[in-house]
């Protein structure tokens, strides 16, 4: 937990579907004020400060303010916006007040669906979002747009349109235009459907993908289209752009080279 603020940091409203909580920026980022917010629900204070001290989620820093009503600056717990969302994510409605209920439930469906929709469509706008918040993901989205024109050519084609239908959809707002058997398909996705372990799906993902890309080159003659892709180091290299619709030779490939060696994955009735 950092050290208190020497200044007073200046107290912000954040308007949020489950209500209005105070904010106070920290190291230029939006930290909610904790206390008020969890006893504004009704629930017990010290329980959920242990709670969100114990998840790998939770980060609670200390910031030196003065909460509207207050006569002077004091030290307030508080956490990012990030933190206070899976906060009230993970709450039992059963346990908040009876009158902030309605709320809670609300702002979790509407949680859960931007979940949802940044799983399935590529993200999610906030139908409550301000101008400047609509003009900045326009703004990423040319910068996006501008940066697929760049690889055409150099990546597979039919991966580069469904990425600019996803990068149009999210400027728009609107549900993208996409052939559900153009959506990515990856390989550990791909093992991990078939019970791996995380690290057996390290182990065998590398061989996999050359295995499935020299059946598809037997079969039409040809290497399969590549794709730029994120690593979870930063860096980025091109990958086989597989999609939907390779998952025929997905299995072709999990057939031939892994099912023997894998037997208990696929026993659903037994240990595995």
């Amino acid at each position: 937990m950092s050290p208190s603020s020497t200044q007073p940091a200046e107290v912000v409203k954040l308007d949020l579907s489950a209500g209005s909580v105070h904010t106070v920026l920290v190291d230029g980022q939006p930290h909610v004020l904790l206390r008020p917010a969890v006893e504004a629900l009704g629930l017990d204070w010290k329980n959920q400060y242990e709670k969100l001290k114990s998840r790998s989620w939770g980060s609670v820093v200390q910031s030196t303010t003065q909460v509207p009503g207050d006569s002077q600056a004091r030290t307030h717990t508080v956490a990012p916006v990030r933190t206070f969302l899976m906060l009230l994510a993970t709450i039992n409605e059963n346990r908040v007040k009876e009158i902030a209920r309605p709320a809670l439930v609300a702002f979790q469906n509407e949680t859960a669906d931007a979940i949802e929709a940044y799983w399935t469509q590529g993200g999610a706008i906030n139908p409550r979002a301000t101008t400047d918040q609509l003009d900045s993901l326009v703004a990423r989205a040319k910068q996006q747009a501008e940066v697929l024109s760049i690889l055409s050519g150099i990546v597979d084609a039919a991966w580069l349109e469904t990425k600019a239908r996803l990068v149009a959809a999210r400027a728009l707002g609107e549900e993208p235009e996409v052939d559900p058997l153009d959506a990515p398909l990856y390989v550990p996705d791909f093992l991990k459907g078939k019970g791996l372990t995380r690290r057996d799906i390290e182990s065998v993902q590398s061989w996999f993908g050359r295995r499935a890309a020299s059946l598809y080159e037997a079969e039409h003659g040809e290497k399969p289209g590549k794709r730029q892709s994120d690593l979870p180091n930063g860096s980025v290299r091109e990958t086989y752009a597989w999609t939907r619709r390779h998952l025929g030779l997905f299995e072709e490939t999990w057939d031939r080279y892994y099912a023997d060696q894998f037997p208990t994955q696929l026993d659903l009735g037994g240990a595995a």
